[in-house]
């Protein structure tokens, strides 16, 4: 799977606001790490709609704006599917949002579908669960967003979006994708909270943790779309490698001086 000398790979990070924000240099946000790791191999594309549950996913999917918007690209080598959050809602506190679970395993089915018809059976697809929710940081957030307004409810809770990441698992089981279980992987580290900015949404050590756990699903379950940084510096240069993307131009070390024409064939 060799990407075009001439077209850049691309990698599209699909899902809610969990992904709209993952550039977010305030928080060095997690697709910002997925985008530093591929220097020079691949254009990483935000495709993260704030607020959006699965229903409204697909609806956006089925229109020409949302067709164009998500799947007019080529090249397309690596998805992130990363909704459930705001599916898993409370359906009394926040049935505007809230998604079955019935419904979000299936939905997630149609988009997992929809990647692989749009891009082709073996583009990499990695479907990543809900986070956890810390209850304490969704109570201050309230708090601090309505002040007496507050209702002092909780419309998301850890046990909700538990349930979602178990759904997110069986789909992955049954579509046969790599599968990222963040509300496990995060509540393994004694300062989970810590990752999370509004009891719900990534600090910047939330996005650090996310990053790597993207990264290292990729290395584990994807190994020719890993790229391995320079063993002796970390660093995307000419000594890091990939099988399935081609860097874009030479590496600067690699121009002959006295010919540096050569450097440049194709």
């Amino acid at each position: 799977m060799k990407t075009s000398a001439l077209k850049r790979a691309k990698i599209l990070l699909m899902g809610d606001s969990i992904t709209q924000q993952s550039f977010d240099a305030s928080s060095c946000g997690w697709g910002a790490c997925v985008a530093d790791r591929y220097q020079r191999r691949a254009d990483v594309l935000n495709r993260g709609y704030s607020g959006y549950n699965t229903d409204w996913f697909l609806r956006l999917a089925s229109t020409n704006e949302g067709r164009s918007d998500l799947f007019d690209h080529e090249n397309v080598m690596l998805v992130t599917l990363f909704f459930g959050a705001n599916d898993a809602s409370d359906p009394m506190l926040n049935g505007r949002q809230h998604v079955p679970l019935g419904g979000y395993e299936a939905n997630m089915r149609d988009i997992v579908a929809l990647t692989r018809s749009n891009f082709g059976e073996d583009v990499g697809i990695i479907l990543i669960s809900p986070p956890p929710v810390c209850h304490d940081g969704r109570l201050r957030f309230q708090r601090e967003a309505y002040g007496d307004g507050a209702t002092g409810k909780l419309e998301r809770t850890l046990e909700l979006s538990g349930a979602y990441a178990r759904g997110a698992a069986r789909v992955a089981n049954e579509m046969g994708v790599p599968f990222l279980d963040l509300w496990t992987g995060m509540q393994e580290r004694e300062n989970w909270r810590d990752f999370l900015s509004d009891g719900l949404h990534f600090s910047a050590l939330g996005n650090e943790f996310v990053g790597k756990a993207v990264l290292d699903t990729i290395d584990r379950c994807l190994p020719q779309l890993s790229v391995k940084p320079a063993p002796d510096t970390g660093n995307i240069n000419s000594f890091s490698t990939c099988l399935a993307m081609q860097r874009m131009g030479p590496w600067h070390d690699e121009i002959d001086l006295t010919k540096p024409d050569r450097g440049f064939e194709t």
